[in-house]
């Protein structure tokens, strides 16, 4: 482990310096999507991570109105994430610039603590970082690589995915709850984000001018996700539901209950049952789902607020909904990445053995 008080080496990074400002004299272009950083985008064919190829940016003679720009190109979740990882290496003893031998023995230290993935993408950061400096990235030597390419032999590269919220469970949690505000508001993020198919952070980002009411339902316009960092912008239809369940009828009812008429749509709620103007962090849908789990006994452990969009996914492909209809609702770029999320459900569709025993 290197010595953090070594006076011979070069200033250290800190987490912020990653992130754009004008006074950074070397950032590289950072990618946009955090979680493609533990795939294929930091993952060479020798298991290890390393990031796109970016090219230094002198922000020393951009022009204020430059930097805001790139500093806008570059996703506020990815910022966290670099910041995050950073805290972590800085907190073992990792300097920047480190050495080969210094980041192969980081991660061979949380190689029995650490998922794979989470590795991976700690090692993006740090070659980010590296980049960011005008340093060569040890990310890419032959020591990280093998010893990489060991931990991932050893511990397999499977990772664990949120338990689906399946539309007979979503039923059950539906029933279980009562009739406050907070269970209004509960019960319409719960039926918005299952029939939509949404992250967890598209469901906070949802604001009253992002609803347009026609005949069929309510159609929602994402200005951003994960996957349209360009702001391009997505339209997904809900429809009215069929059951008392209605996911436009329980949006409705929390719009006016509530009181809303602009702004966020899905906001906390106090004891007192006080609405406050701001909208629901992506942590709170997390919360709010597996309290909501709990409550109609089921373990909450497994679920989490991906379990609304893995729900519909998988509910819809046991009911033989085609799978491209299935990826107009959830936005997926591709039949590969939405198998990931109904696969499991599948297991026991046409069973082989179930035709045998």
């Amino acid at each position: 482990m290197a010595d953090p008080g070594d006076t011979e080496r070069e200033a250290l990074v800190t987490p912020d310096q990653v992130v754009l400002t004008r006074d950074n004299p070397y950032l590289s272009g950072l990618k946009t999507d955090p979680e493609k950083l533990t795939s294929t985008d930091v993952s060479s064919d020798e298991g290890t991570a390393q990031p796109a190829d970016v090219h230094a940016i002198d922000c020393t003679r951009l022009t204020d109105l430059v930097a805001e720009f790139v500093q806008a190109g570059i996703a506020p979740a990815t910022r966290r994430a670099y910041r995050s990882d950073l805290d972590h290496f800085f907190a073992w003893g990792g300097t920047i610039p480190a050495s080969d031998a210094e980041v192969a023995a980081y991660i061979a230290a949380h190689a029995e603590a650490l998922k794979v993935a989470t590795i991976n993408r700690r090692l993006a950061a740090i070659s980010v970082a590296h980049e960011a400096q005008g340093h060569p990235s040890p990310v890419r030597s032959p020591l990280v690589r093998a010893t990489m390419r060991g931990i991932r032999r050893e511990r397999g590269v499977a990772q664990r995915q949120a338990r689906p919220l399946l539309r007979e469970d979503l039923f059950a949690v539906l029933a279980a709850m009562g009739d406050s505000l907070k269970d209004a508001r509960d019960r319409a993020l719960l039926l918005i984000g299952f029939a939509a198919g949404f992250r967890r952070s598209e469901l906070c980002a949802i604001n009253c001018t992002d609803l347009e009411r026609v005949r069929q339902g309510v159609v929602v316009t994402l200005r951003r996700s994960k996957t349209d960092q360009d702001g391009e912008g997505r339209k997904i239809g809900i429809p009215f539901g069929r059951t008392k369940f209605c996911p436009v009828n329980a949006l409705d009812t929390w719009l006016e209950r509530a009181r809303i008429s602009e702004g966020p749509i899905f906001r906390r709620v106090d004891k007192r049952g006080r609405v406050f103007a701001d909208a629901l962090s992506p942590e709170a849908v997390c919360l709010i789902v597996r309290e909501r789990v709990a409550a109609a006994g089921f373990d909450p452990e497994p679920y989490s607020g991906h379990s609304l969009r893995s729900g519909l996914a998988t509910s819809a492909a046991q009911a033989g909904v085609d799978t491209r209809k299935i990826r107009d609702q959830t936005g997926h770029a591709s039949d590969a990445m939405l198998r990931r999320y109904i696969r499991d459900g599948e297991l026991f569709l046409d069973n082989a053995a179930g035709a045998l025993l």
